[in-house]
């Protein structure tokens, strides 16, 4: 039984990606939706070859995931932040 120790490539870009969009504030967004797209294909990929990497993948998706969330909270907080009133201003007097 032969053991085939080649980690997939897909695998290690979508973790990296997926880190990626973590750290990276409002490119991030992007970064996490490539992070998906090659966390599917790595997936796929292994399911195909038996290659390893799949836990590579998985957190990929995982770092992906959550840094789609983070960023979008980032975006609205931002968007909130500069839609409220100057500090000038007096509401009802």
């Amino acid at each position: 039984m032969s053991e085939n120790s080649q980690t997939n490539n897909s695998s290690v870009i979508s973790l990296t990606v997926g880190i990626l969009s973590l750290l990276i504030p409002f490119i991030g967004l992007i970064l996490g939706i490539i992070g998906i797209v090659f966390s599917r294909k790595a997936v796929k990929e292994i399911n195909k070859t038996n290659e390893n990497g799949k836990g590579l993948a998985t957190a990929g998706l995982i770092c992906s995931i959550v840094g789609i969330i983070l960023q979008l909270f980032a975006v609205l907080g931002y968007i909130a932040f500069f839609s409220l009133p100057s500090s000038g201003t007096t509401i009802g007097f």
